[in-house]
């Protein structure tokens, strides 16, 4: 729910990075060829693929014999950037940049486009890089706006120019929360590590929101998400995150949690991106669906389901060497988890946005603007176990009608009623208008493949789950598999012994 690893650049240049991001699918990678730097290279690749996605009908009335070897050795090139940098996350990638919320419920999707973590942690695992980038945002904050411009309000309560509050290690909160560590910091505000005195020194994360007015609204109606989850499972055997008390610290709204460890993201993220072990995943996956079964038996749809939002409850680990990897590889010493970020929660009568979920995780339906309720998370978890399973994602898009290219090239073609029901301008005669001779139709065929293909071996173990998950990513949401059907489904059977 609330650790940030967006790089925020500075105010001077962030919109213009913010418009690339949204109209390319091109990503920031460290790795790419140090030659060119990276703003050259994001500003050619997007004008090229730009060009050619404008110009591509053109090009197939009138093409010119003399330069089919010069395109398709751009082609091949573009394809195998992208194979290049898409083998590990990039966290920037991860990020849905590309779409624009409806801002008139803003309150709902204020979170969508960050990662959040209740994690002590992976705050500390990455100490060195969150200084870097705490530095270079108030460094450059500081060159772009007087201290003139902070809103004073106290002699000891300060707000900078976007409206977090001002505050550093040993600053108390309530005269009661003392602050030792800051674990993130992003669009909403930020999350800070705190001994809590009252409680003989127990540690736990305070998210600080914003002194904004919308992200206040967004804040109380996360609040009223977590006080039912509470009411409703207080000692919490659904694995729902513990808020454990709320309180209002001059205008931003604070709100107190129990403090976990690394989340299912940063675990593989910093395992090399080695995948989970069979077992693993089912003690996992049995919990994600009791806890969004939960959810879902009390009238909510979590809607932003994703590795970054599953969180160990410890992330200690033993160090084993894969022999078959060559290298060393950590196993976990506890898989269980919790469910965290609710401020996207919606109950069944309140308004549903159009569009929910990040990119990777999203369901057709909601691609398709056919309306959705609790079955999208359940396409989400299904994107989560297949991650799970191997390591990556499988839908790693920014385009809409790409990653519905990607999923008629893993799961079949799309159901034609959906295809009927949809206002989308994707398809052509019942049929996606998609180019499979093009660089990105080249690269969703390389890169992806029917969903069996990507089984490991044939045993029952692995073929229960795959069949579990491709019950989970069925296109129509009335014949998706329920929480219910598939926590009995022979998968985790060894579980309900």
């Amino acid at each position: 729910m609330y650790l940030f690893e967006q790089r925020i650049p500075p105010p001077n240049i962030q919109q213009e990075k913010l418009w690339e991001m949204r109209h390319s699918k091109q990503s920031h990678c460290p790795e790419w060829d140090d030659r060119r730097s990276w703003d050259q290279r994001k500003h050619s690749s997007s004008r090229k693929r730009r060009k050619r996605s404008q110009s591509s009908g053109q090009e197939s009335k009138h093409y010119k014999p003399s330069r089919i070897s010069e395109s398709h050795y751009l082609d091949d090139r573009a394809i195998n950037e992208r194979d290049h940098h898409d083998r590990r996350y990039v966290e920037e990638y991860r990020n849905d940049f590309c779409e624009v919320y409806d801002h008139r419920h803003y309150h709902r999707d204020y979170e969508k486009s960050h990662h959040h973590h209740y994690s002590k942690s992976s705050g500390r695992s990455r100490k060195s890089s969150h200084k870097r980038k705490h530095k270079r945002h108030h460094c450059s904050s500081h060159q772009s706006h007087s201290k003139s411009h902070r809103r004073k309000r106290s002699r000891s309560v300060e707000d900078d120019e976007e409206g977090h509050l001002i505050c550093e290690s040993g600053d108390v909160l309530r005269a009661r929360y003392e602050i030792v560590a800051t674990l993130g910091e992003g669009a909403f505000g930020k999350v800070v590590e705190c001994i809590d005195h009252d409680m003989r020194g127990m540690h736990v994360a305070v998210k600080i929101v914003k002194n904004v007015g919308r992200y206040r609204e967004a804040a109380r109606s996360e609040i009223q998400v977590l006080e039912h989850l509470n009411n409703m499972d207080p000692s919490s055997n659904f694995r729902c995150v513990q808020m454990l008390e709320w309180f209002d610290h001059h205008g931003h709204v604070c709100i107190v949690f129990e403090l976990l460890g690394l989340s299912t993201y940063d675990f593989i993220k910093e395992n090399s991106f080695l995948p989970f072990h069979i077992n693993d995943i089912r003690n996992m996956a049995y919990q994600i669906c009791q806890s969004i079964n939960f959810l879902h038996h009390n009238k909510l749809t979590h809607t932003d389901l994703k590795p970054e939002n599953i969180l160990f409850v410890e992330s200690d680990y033993i160090v084993k060497y894969n022999a078959k990897m060559k290298r060393d590889e950590r196993t976990l010493k506890n898989t269980d988890i919790k469910v965290v970020d609710f401020g996207s929660a919606t109950f069944d009568d309140e308004h549903h946005s159009t569009l929910v979920s990040t990119r990777h995780y999203r369901a057709p339906e909601v691609i398709l603007a056919l309306g959705w309720s609790q079955p999208c998370d359940v396409w989400s978890i299904g994107c989560i176990l297949i991650e799970y399973y191997l390591g990556f994602t499988v839908f790693q898009t920014h385009d809409s009608k790409e990653h519905l290219a990607m999923m008629e090239r893993i799961l079949g073609p799309l159901p034609t009623h959906m295809i009927k029901k949809s206002r989308k301008h994707y398809f052509h005669h019942d049929q996606l208008d998609w180019d499979e001779h093009s660089s990105a139709g080249r690269y969703v065929r390389r890169r992806c493949k029917p969903l069996k293909e990507f089984m490991h071996c044939q045993d029952t173990d692995h073929q229960s789950l795959f069949d579990l998950v491709r019950r989970m990513l069925e296109y129509d949401p009335a014949k998706r598999i329920t929480l219910d059907e598939a926590l009995q489904h022979p998968f985790f059977e060894t579980l309900n012994k």
